[in-house]
């Protein structure tokens, strides 16, 4: 597949100005200061700009492209967002260094799209709302399960335990609680909304009636992990470790429902 330099080049800012910040504050362990963090912030706003322009571009061209790698791309734009408007308040750049690298690698993706899927019922709301929703949740997922891998270098670093990953800083453990539950909770009720819209109205949605693939039973999995979290954290009181595993656990049940399945359907298989 023959890729042009004029083509590339854009996808490549992009993931210099994300792959940029996330190593500055890696490597500088001086860089706390309110200028630095300011100018990171105004970087990684520049790179959703530009990010967002590649995305329309990619999506809307010719149709509603949604091929996986322009999916995946768009889930870490929103994820990234996510963070961007969460570090406003919370000062999460410890976060940078989970977030701003895999946004960069599939920035980049895009370039390298082997198999376009154009979507046909774009006109019907509910579907639009649908595919927006679902993609909303992901992000928000994705975000809760890099949130809770710095919550777990937090904690180890807390009880000065052996950690691969050495940061500058982390926010209190108590705020990345707090937060990691709030984002989650919304996520939950948009993966709600998801599966009950994906299951009622299969039919008008996608043109065919429900059927329970391993990708509906995933996702439900991972509806019921994340259901039960809250309902422990709530009722309970669970929180630290069992929290931490629990949101992963859900994270790689949605991965396996949409991530691996859409992998093999559109990139190994052209489907």
């Amino acid at each position: 597949m023959q890729i042009s330099v004029q083509k590339f080049i854009p996808y490549l800012i992009v993931a210099f100005i994300y792959l940029s910040v996330a190593i500055t504050f890696w490597r500088d362990k001086k860089l706390t200061n309110k200028q630095s963090l300011k100018l990171a912030t105004a970087m990684i706003a520049i790179g959703l700009i530009l990010h967002a322009r590649l995305l329309y571009q990619g999506i809307f061209a010719d149709g509603f492209n949604l091929g996986f790698y322009n999916a995946l791309s768009a889930i870490f734009w929103l994820t990234v967002l996510i963070y961007w408007l969460a570090n406003l308040k919370h000062q999460l750049q410890s976060l940078q260094a989970f977030v701003l690298p895999p946004a960069a690698l599939f920035a980049l993706l895009p370039v390298f799209e082997v198999s376009n899927h154009y979507l046909q019922d774009t006109s019907q709301p509910l579907f639009v709302a649908h595919i927006g929703v679902a993609l909303l949740a992901y992000s928000l997922f994705t975000f809760a399960a890099l949130h809770a891998l710095l919550m777990m270098f937090a904690e180890r670093s807390l009880h000065n335990k052996p950690t691969v990953i050495k940061l500058p800083d982390f926010p209190p453990l108590l705020v990345m609680e707090s937060l990691l539950f709030r984002v989650i909770t919304i996520g939950f009720v948009l993966l709600t909304f998801t599966l009950i819209s994906g299951m009622l109205f299969s039919e008008q949605i996608f043109g065919k009636p429900l059927t329970f693939t391993h990708k509906i039973v995933f996702s439900i999995a991972s509806w019921a992990i994340y259901g039960c979290l809250l309902f422990g954290r709530y009722q309970y009181g669970w929180r630290g470790q069992k929290a931490i595993k629990l949101t992963l656990i859900g994270f790689v049940l949605l991965l396996l429902a949409y991530v691996v399945s859409k992998f093999i359907l559109q990139v190994l298989l052209h489907r």
